[in-house]
């Protein structure tokens, strides 16, 4: 049974997730959590990571890690995105279940579902149709390790779990141009013309539809998926609400206080016309999302004001 003194190892507990997953844990006094940086253990090293094990014995293990990106990281780097994100959650969930890890969580992203999947988009639309292609990469990574811990809750009865986000933002986010997603690109694109008093240009047509959730709200998700038994082998995370990009870019636009003009380079890519989450599942465990949309930015953008400017 997890108690407030389990070993509990955070992977990732720098990035965004992890960060405000190993704060709630920390708040709700849970006294022995475990991470360690990349610079302190490469998860991608079957050896390094099974000595760790070996020395440390996590009770329980939240999967935090990944190599991250948005839509031109991804589409640059499919080979890299899949091959990392593959061997980090290869040596974490089998080195988890070699050492009786009490349960697993595995997070992995909404990006797993086809291209052109019905909407909402229920956790039985699965592998039923293409992928988008400019992700592809690293939705094949999440894919098999969801399929890996299904397998090991089914054929052995051990709790693997997974639970996939939609698209996430908060506090700890990437503000790269390079290599950040959508969010945190916009708000520091219209913070930075803002400052220079010059327009903004955005990629794509801003048509697509996209549903936002702030990371502490996932935070809060993995917990109550760290306490109960829950009888599904993953579930979807996210608020039921998405927005169009372009609606999007006016909200962040007011926010930061930008005030010139919007430009749509149309020859960049718009990834997946909609994705919208049914989030049922989940919400019949007692979980709901709680941080309004407009309120989850102006804080992002007050970390961005804090930590980046």
């Amino acid at each position: 049974m997890l108690s407030k003194d389990s070993k509990i190892y955070i992977a990732g507990h720098k990035g965004m997730v992890g960060s405000s997953c190993w704060n709630l844990l920390d708040s709700a006094g849970y006294t022995n959590l475990l991470g360690r940086s990349s610079k302190e253990l490469d998860l991608r090293n079957f050896t390094d990571v099974k000595h760790f094990y070996q020395s440390e014995k996590p009770d329980y293990v939240i999967d935090a890690a990944a190599t991250v990106g948005g839509i031109m990281a991804n589409k640059k780097n499919l080979f890299k995105f899949l091959i990392e994100n593959s061997q980090i959650q290869n040596n974490l969930i089998k080195l988890s279940f070699d050492f009786n890890v009490k349960k697993f969580i595995f997070l992995g992203s909404s990006c797993i579902y086809p291209r052109f999947s019905k909407q909402p988009i229920k956790e039985d639309y699965l592998l039923s149709g293409k992928l988008e292609s400019t992700n592809e990469g690293y939705a094949i990574a999440k894919i098999a390790g969801l399929k890996m811990c299904e397998y090991i809750k089914k054929q052995h009865e051990k709790e693997f779990l997974s639970l996939m986000p939609t698209n996430l933002y908060g506090p700890n986010d990437n503000f790269d141009l390079e290599s950040s997603h959508v969010i945190p690109a916009m708000i520091r694109k219209f913070h930075e013309a803002k400052k220079n008093n010059s327009d903004v240009v955005l990629w794509g047509s801003g048509k697509p539809f996209r549903e936002f959730l702030h990371v502490n709200d996932l935070a809060r998700a993995i917990l109550l998926i760290l306490k109960e038994s829950p009888k599904e082998f993953f579930y979807n995370v996210g608020t039921g609400k998405d927005i169009s990009i372009l609606e999007l870019s006016k909200l962040i636009q007011k926010i930061v206080g930008h005030r010139g003009k919007i430009i749509w380079d149309t020859k960049k890519p718009d990834g997946t016309p909609k994705k919208l989450l049914d989030i049922s599942k989940i919400k019949k465990l007692g979980w709901s999302p709680s941080i309004n949309l407009e309120k989850g930015l102006k804080d992002t953008y007050e970390f961005y004001l804090n930590y980046h400017v």
